[in-house]
């Protein structure tokens, strides 16, 4: 049986963390208290003695096989980039919502909806604390919800200060034990697809602490990026615009750096390999295909989101927000539009995959040489 030493070897050794904070989590839950995540993100061994390693931390790892295929199936999971039940267009038809929202404020709009009917004690989102900081939080008023949304800069003096420190997707995951340990037993929760297929993959063990996580709402992700003062000077350089221009940046079909001048300049993917995460170049998950709901501003218009419903689960809780709250631009009854946007989804699904196997196998040749 594999435990956390193997993990340290196989996965953290070879920078492949995504530090989603699973393993973490798990530990902490079972009240081990073996492991610990470090200030650089990166789990760790809090008191080594602890570990009775039982192997599960290394099962639910999104870097390890083990119980990929039997989460697949159990979500019904299918090529070429999980289950589509449902696509469209949409965005809050509240206008306050999205003026907070990175796209539609679709998301926004599905947390309030799942509070107001009482069906969630909070949710598990990120919020913007400084400039370019962002910490896990755990949201169970409509207010603290909708100040969660977006993905906007304070183009401030001092962004320097605050950079190195920013990550568009903070692991939170370690938020989970403590409330089980306050009785709040349905959470929703808003993540990257690393993160939830960790989730997911607690829930095919039937293991601590994936029964209080109700509805998964996954983001689109081409991965996580630094803003340290290094990254933000070759930003201003390749878009050819100044940091303290700027409103708001997004990541739709490119890094969007929109200017307080209305301008919007668009860096690609490919040009900001530099200022993503290391494990991140080795992940082949776009869309979030573990998640309920999946959301992103890819193939959607301006201010709308783009949402996959990929679960049964999923499926109700759009419907009845759609009815509650939520304009849709397009849906199953507009399939040209519908068709539309999932091809420029699975275009940019297909070459994350493409690019994580052309860099696991260039990681397989080195390691070969080195031994």
């Amino acid at each position: 049986m594999k435990t956390f030493f193997n993990l340290i070897q196989e996965v953290l050794e070879p920078r492949l963390c995504h530090r989603c904070g699973g393993c973490v989590a798990f530990c902490t839950a079972i009240n081990f208290g073996a492991l610990e995540m470090g200030e650089d993100g990166r789990p760790s061994y809090k008191d080594k003695d602890k570990c009775i390693e039982c192997g599960l931390c290394y099962d639910i790892c999104p870097e390890i096989d083990e119980l990929r295929e039997e989460t697949k199936r159990r979500i019904s999971w299918s090529a070429p980039m999980g289950r589509v039940l449902e696509v469209m267009v949409a965005r809050a038809r509240d206008q306050a919502q999205r003026a907070h929202a990175r796209d539609g404020g679709v998301v926004t709009n599905l947390l309030l909806h799942l509070l107001d009917l009482g069906r969630i004690d909070g949710a598990l989102v990120t919020k913007i604390v400084d400039p370019l900081t962002c910490r896990p939080w755990l949201a169970r008023t409509r207010q603290e919800i909708i100040a969660a949304g977006g993905f906007h800069f304070d183009a401030s003096p001092g962004l320097s200060l605050f950079g190195s420190k920013y990550s568009a997707y903070p692991p939170y995951m370690d938020l989970i034990s403590p409330m089980a340990k306050q009785d709040l037993r349905r959470i929703a929760f808003v993540g990257r697809p690393c993160q939830i297929e960790t989730m997911r993959r607690m829930e095919t063990l039937g293991i601590v602490p994936s029964e209080v996580i109700k509805y998964y709402i996954g983001l689109f992700c081409m991965g996580n990026f630094r803003f340290s003062e290094t990254e933000q000077a070759a930003l201003e350089k390749l878009g050819d615009f100044k940091w303290a221009d700027i409103k708001k940046v997004n990541f739709k079909d490119g890094l969007q750096v929109h200017l307080k001048t209305n301008e919007i300049k668009v860096i690609e993917f490919a040009k900001l390999d530099f200022m993503k995460r290391v494990a991140c170049q080795y992940c082949g998950d776009y869309s979030a295909e573990f998640a309920d709901i999946a959301c992103g501003g890819m193939g959607a218009t301006e201010g709308w989101t783009t949402v996959l419903v990929r679960t049964p689960l999923g499926r109700a809780i759009v419907a009845e927000a759609a009815d509650a709250g939520m304009e849709l631009f397009s849906n199953k009854m507009n399939q040209e539009v519908a068709m539309r946007t999932l091809s420029k989804v699975r275009v940019m699904s297909d070459r994350k995959k493409n690019l994580a196997r052309q860099n696991r196998k260039s990681l397989s040749e080195k390691t070969k040489k080195q031994a």
